[in-house]
């Protein structure tokens, strides 16, 4: 190679590499090109990249991740359409004006739009070793309505890009679901973390309204095959084009036009690379496909976010959400996001504010258009109505056990009291529906003769005195009844507590006494008509399975009977997942859509209450509760389980209805069988785990704890990066600083409180807690203060502290506090006297 070339080549290397050099020096972060007026930006060791051309505009050429090119050649901008013309960044009046500064770069001086009401923008980007953070400032010289905005606009290369997007109200666009040219969706903020989950690459575009202003998204397919996100800040809350439409097909617009004010409106995003596979790690999940559970609950579990304040099961393509069903503070423990659980208390709110008759009644449905309604219920303005199929009362429990398992979630006691009075409501709306006062209660719907729904089932024509919602029932008083307590209302507590047991009582009585329970085909039946005519005697697994799950069934005989008839019936049929019922409703049952048999609600498969299935399985066989885990990952795989149900007869994915809570046979994943179950106060771990799950180990977030942990059927450890608790039997912990608390099992009334002198981590291995005693080993030693509380007040205990004894007496508030320099690994046990 001749020397003139060599030394050009070394040069031209050397720029190149100081380009995507990440060192400290931010002029090694930042290359601007005066000659070809473009600037160059380079961040976390060359994994995002970006170019910024300003020769004939302004706007971002090319943004490379991990060195792919992301952009068509559209490349972002800002912009707005005004009297259907549009006027962007890419083309200006004047060139702007650059200024670099160490790490922050102004573009100031970008002009455009009409003369008479022309735009001026300034771009302030601060560069740092690990995100860029992009400001934008518009100023506008008058007022104007503005058909569209582009606040930037993001114009990915194709649908193919990314699989799909985390957004920061905890749901999730995915790329295949807008399959048509102009397939829209949009939502009411402003952050998308992109993945590919091939690659493992992602991007997170963290968006927010800065001074007031309010930020939205539409994602797109755009005429030309890319994927675009195209961000409205505004100063108002934009409303939909199309009735309440969050998502239109072959429609290039959700928002309507809005008025856009005289003045400056301003929004920052933070552009960072993340490692998807590394930030969204499942952990190390022994016979479980991790990968699987990661994508599914990052799509199908995402996918019933349809917008802030609207979290369901449902989907935002059909723009639908049921208010009765109960499951969606439990998809937020398996999800663990912080965004999903604040966007579910928001959506609690709404409905309570929006969807909740001043009696008590919670309106069934939400939706983007009337058609599926009770003449004269639906509210245009929000959305909420009784569906058309009947008075669906399932709505009151799903709306009392969503609230208090979300306060589980959130520890927020102000959140739950504003939740006192209308949960109350709620439940004393059901209530008073006792009309035989046989302490089970009667659904608005007497018989099949008005062909009329009551539940979730809602073209079977279930009524009177109905077992699904019963059963729900009983769960609802039994979680809300916790919350009274909490909330220092003892006397309330108490009286939901009677009511459940009466409920439970009269609910397990055999047919012929006014209850469920079918002695000769050991199952529970669905309903029963005013006329006491029996219905659903054909193993409605629904039904069958919350019996179980919500403990209003405990008998092991009668467990045992149900669970062994559908483990038999499943397996014979080959059948991936349990579908609706067994065998054929009788045709004067159920709407004609249901005929013949097998058909919809009548035989096919809806995965959606799967949970329940694994938690009764849990009783029964861990093993089988195991396997049909794995069956709903295999599906996954296969098709996405984008489907409303799957068929009896050839196992495919059928409706168009999506239905995100096809999920939630992964949410008791987390929730039974590792045992997942946050408190109010305390994580509390109660694994129903078979030996092939041993060394089961991952991390868990809850509130503002990252708890590690490690699972073994028979041994469960948490840490919280600080101290750490083993046992062998189910437990709860909490910690602030340098305490720790034990709670034994599921309870918060009896606890261990321990703390070091040193102000150190404390280790515990708990071997015994029960009536015989306790007994614990403290791992590290030291000088400790160990306070146990909840015990018999008043009375004497043997306290073994090594080899040494000393009686002790608890105090008049049944506290025993024990104070005592430790050895390393010191057993402490303390028995009754």
């Amino acid at each position: 190679m001749p020397c003139k070339l060599l030394f050009f080549t070394i040069i031209a290397f050397s720029l190149h590499c100081k380009a995507l050099g990440n060192a400290g020096n931010p002029n090694e972060r930042i290359v601007h090109d005066k000659a070809r007026h473009t600037i160059s930006i380079t961040v976390q060791n060359g994994n995002l990249q970006l170019l910024i051309d300003y020769s004939g505009g302004c706007y971002i050429k090319r943004l490379l991740v991990r060195n792919k090119n992301i952009l068509s050649p559209a490349g972002i901008f800002t912009g707005i359409k005004k009297n259907n013309i549009v006027y962007t960044s890419k083309e200006l009046s004047d060139s702007p004006v650059v200024s670099i500064n160490n790490n922050v770069i102004n573009i100031s001086g970008i002009k455009y739009g009409a003369p008479s009401a022309g735009i001026q923008e300034s771009w302030i980007l601060r560069v740092e070793q690990e995100d860029i953070a992009w400001e934008l400032k518009r100023s506008y010289p008058q007022g104007f309505e503005a058909e569209e905005m582009y606040y930037p606009k993001w114009n990915f290369t194709d649908l193919s890009v990314w699989k799909a997007g985390i957004i920061d109200n905890g749901g999730m666009v995915w790329c295949k679901y807008l399959k048509n040219v102009n397939d829209s969706y949009g939502v009411h903020t402003g952050g998308t973390t992109y993945w590919n989950d091939i690659s493992g690459d992602g991007l997170s575009v963290q968006g927010v309204g800065l001074a007031g202003a309010q930020i939205a998204s539409q994602y797109s397919h755009s005429p030309e095959g890319e994927f675009t996100c195209t961000q409205f800040v505004t100063n108002t809350t934009l409303r939909q084009r199309y009735h309440l439409n969050r998502f239109v097909s072959k429609k290039p617009n959700v928002f309507a036009p809005f008025n856009v004010e005289e003045g400056e409106v301003s929004a920052r995003y933070t552009l960072k690379y993340i490692d998807y596979f590394k930030q969204y790690d499942r952990g190390d999940l022994k016979a479980i496909n991790a990968a699987a559970v990661r994508e599914l609950l990052n799509t199908t579990a995402r996918y019933g976010v349809v917008d802030n304040n609207i979290v369901g099961g449902n989907g935002w393509l059909t723009n639908w959400k049921c208010l009765h069903e109960p499951f969606f503070a439990q998809i937020g423990i398996a999800l663990a996001d912080s965004n999903y659980i604040k966007n579910l208390s928001a959506t609690l709110d709404q409905e309570r504010d929006m969807a909740m008759l001043p009696d008590g009644r919670v309106l069934s449905r939400w939706h983007n258009v009337p058609g599926d309604e009770i003449p004269g219920t639906y509210d245009p303005t929000t959305g909420y109505y009784e569906a058309q199929w009947g008075y669906t009362i399932d709505s009151q429990t799903g709306y009392v056990i969503n609230v208090s398992e979300q306060f589980n979630n959130t520890g927020d006691i102000n959140w739950l009291k504003g939740h006192k009075k209308s949960c109350e409501r709620a439940l004393n709306w059901l209530l008073r529906r006792d009309e035989n006062n046989n302490g089970i209660f009667e659904m608005i719907n007497r018989n099949i003769a008005e062909k009329k729904a009551s539940d979730w089932i809602d073209i079977v024509w279930a009524g009177y005195e109905n077992a699904f919602v019963n059963a729900q029932m009983y769960a609802a008083l039994q979680k809300w009844a916790e919350c009274e307590r909490v909330l220092g209302d003892d006397d309330s507590a108490e009286k939901y507590r009677q009511i459940a047991l009466r409920l439970k009582n009269a609910f397990n009585k055999p047919i012929e006494e006014g209850g469920f329970w079918l002695e000769e085909k050991k199952q529970y039946i669905y309903w029963r008509d005013d006329d006491g005519t029996i219905h659903g005697n054909n193993l409605v697994t629904p039904v069958n399975f919350m019996a179980i799950a919500f403990e209003i069934c405990d008998e092991p005989k009668r467990i045992n009977n149900i669970l062994e008839q559908i483990e038999k019936r499943t397996s014979a049929e080959k059948l991936f997942h349990w579908p609706l019922c067994f065998d054929s409703f009788k045709e004067e049952e159920v709407h004609s859509n249901n005929w013949p048999f097998p058909r919809y609600e009548n035989g096919d498969i809806f995965p959606t209450w799967g949970y329940l299935g694994i938690k009764s399985y849990l009783k029964y066989d861990k093993q089988l509760a195991l396997k049909y885990v794995s069956n709903l990952l295999h599906q996954y795989e296969q098709d996405g389980l984008s489907s409303q149900r799957y068929s009896r007869t050839t196992g495919k994915g059928l409706g168009s209805d999506i239905l995100s809570g096809i999920c939630t046979g992964i949410t008791a994943l987390y929730t039974d069988i590792y045992g997942i179950q946050p408190r109010w106060n305390r994580l509390v771990i109660k694994p129903g785990l078979s030996k092939e799950l041993d060394g089961t180990k991952f991390s868990y977030p809850l509130r503002n704890n990252r708890y590690d942990i490690l699972l073994y059927h028979n041994q469960y450890n948490i840490s919280d990066g600080f101290h750490s608790v083993t046992s062998s039997s189910s437990f709860g912990i909490s910690s602030i600083v340098d305490e720790l608390k034990f709670f034994p099992g599921d309870q918060d009334t009896v606890f261990l409180s321990v703390k070091r002198q040193d102000k150190k981590n404390v280790s515990l291995n708990i071997s015994q807690w029960n009536s015989d005693g306790i007994t614990f080993i403290v791992k590290d030693a030291d000088k400790y203060s160990l306070v146990l509380n909840g015990l018999q007040p008043s009375s004497n205990f043997n306290v073994f502290i090594g080899k040494a004894k000393q009686k002790m007496l608890s105090g008049q508030n049944g506290v025993l506090t024990i104070k005592a320099l430790l050895k390393k690994n010191t057993v402490i046990k303390i028995v009754k006297a």
